[in-house]
């Protein structure tokens, strides 16, 4: 259980270093020793250490390759740094899942720089586009980009100590540069208010800690009993349909609890800083929230009405990436997104994750299955008829667990043959039943009814 051990260390490391953050998190700019700029470079040398650490020196140099291709782009050709980093830093993080192929080490419970590389790619091409974004006009503009565009080039200190801020870039979550600039300059909802200017972090970092125990107990109990080597031994062969698909169901079930650990792990990592506090509720009196920090809701992965949800409650932060740097800007102006973007969208994810078979049919399958429920929903919606309502919010409940853990089995075993495999065990039911809603929506075209805000965003 390698990879326990490492985010174990990595915890133990970040509270011998926490006197610092909790310095930097509780007192004025004033009283910390360097004030923004000591914050940047605490923020820089600690994940650097850290990285050090857990993967030696090998792993900061190949952070520092697309940082600072990155930045030069910024510096040398604002008007095209954010396509150019974006060629730039995916392809040197597809050449090192080519080299090292990770996959197969991290099915064992292993862990290599590959995976901090990958969240410091998001890092590095989301500041470039903002920086891009920044010569645009701003009536033309998303609110997302409204919101993180950068008017001007953050200096080489700043971006370095965003890169490389401890606690995030091994595991996520992704933020922006404009977050972390306020939060070392005590800017934006990070300024002293009425409301209180330092929100005890103790609540939310122990909740999640806790978080993280229940889910690392969880999952090293159940994948004793749900090993993933049990596909390609012959007592699965020899179950029936029904068995099959269950030990699939439990297989994904017990692989997305080593992912709650780690982000809530995570999760503590960041509220602790600070960095994770996102504003106060509008109650009386008024709580602080951190939704910064989550990247992950259990009970909304493992209790999702629709697929649709899924983007929007696993991996958070990174979903949000991807919608706003990839899916929304591959629509043009005046048109509706489709199940081209969706695809394009889950095909970067897919690259990001490695070039293994299973990444790429999870990712294709996960853009089918999402696209299945979508039928479903607008069939609810347009019904008038309570009763077939019920039913169609039911089958849509019962559709969602069993398309996402076929689904998965894909990104856990990563192999094609071993993906084909197991999809085939059970008549690869998670592709034809998506595909089949799909073609069945060409002929059952629901009347569209007048939609919510709410509902537009499904």
């Amino acid at each position: 259980m390698n990879f326990i051990l490492i985010h174990l260390s990595n915890i133990l490391a970040i509270l011998i270093l926490v006197h610092f953050p909790l310095v930097h998190k509780f007192h004025d700019s004033a009283n910390v020793p360097g004030g923004a700029t000591g914050r940047h470079l605490y923020a820089a040398l600690s994940g650097a250490f850290l990285s050090y650490l857990s993967f030696g020196v090998s792993s900061n140099l190949h952070f520092l390759i697309p940082m600072l291709s990155g930045y030069a782009s910024m510096v040398v050709m604002r008007k095209y740094c954010g396509i150019v980093t974006f060629l730039i830093a995916f392809g040197y993080l597809i050449g090192c899942h080519v080299y090292y192929m990770s996959g197969d080490a991290w099915k064992e419970g292993g862990i290599d720089a590959t995976g901090a590389l990958m969240v410091i790619t998001l890092k590095i091409i989301s500041c470039a586009i903002n920086y891009n974004d920044g010569l645009l006009k701003e009536e033309n503009l998303r609110e997302a980009q409204k919101k993180n565009r950068l008017l001007k080039l953050p200096s080489l200190l700043e971006y370095c100590g965003y890169c490389l801020c401890c606690g995030s870039h091994f595991a996520g979550p992704v933020y922006e540069m404009k977050d972390y600039l306020e939060w070392t300059e005590r800017k934006g909802i990070y300024k002293p208010s009425e409301k209180g200017s330092s929100p005890s972090p103790l609540f939310a970092t122990l909740r999640a800690i806790v978080q993280a125990a229940f889910c690392m107990g969880l999952y090293l109990y159940l994948v004793a009993h749900f090993p993933l080597s049990r596909f390609s031994e012959p007592l699965y062969q020899d179950w029936g349909f029904w068995k099959r698909l269950g030990y699939q169901y439990m297989s994904g079930f017990t692989a997305r609890f080593k992912y709650y650990f780690i982000w809530s792990i995570s999760e503590a990592t960041i509220v602790i800083s600070g960095l994770g506090f996102s504003g106060w509720t509008n109650s009386s009196p008024a709580k602080p929230r951190w939704d910064r920090a989550r990247n992950v809701d259990i009970l909304g992965v493992e209790l999702a009405k629709s697929s649709v949800q899924l983007p929007l409650v696993w991996n958070i932060q990174v979903s949000t990436w991807l919608r706003h740097y990839v899916y929304e800007r591959l629509v043009r102006d005046g048109q509706k997104a489709g199940f081209f973007q969706l695809l394009a969208t889950q095909t970067v994810s897919a690259v990001w994750h490695g070039l293994y078979p299973g990444y790429i049919i999870f990712f294709v399958q996960s853009a089918l299955f999402i696209a299945g429920s979508r039928v479903l929903y607008r069939w609810q919606q347009a019904s008038s008829s309570a009763m077939l309502k019920n039913i169609l919010i039911l089958t849509n409940f019962l559709y969602t667990p069993l398309c996402l853990n076929y689904s998965c089995i894909g990104f856990q075993v990563l192999s094609l043959h071993e993906t084909l495999a197991a999809y085939g065990s059970v008549y690869y039911i998670g592709t034809i039943l998506p595909i089949f809603l799909i073609l069945l929506s060409k002929v059952i075209k629901p009347a569209k009814p007048a939609r919510s805000k709410a509902q537009k965003e499904q």
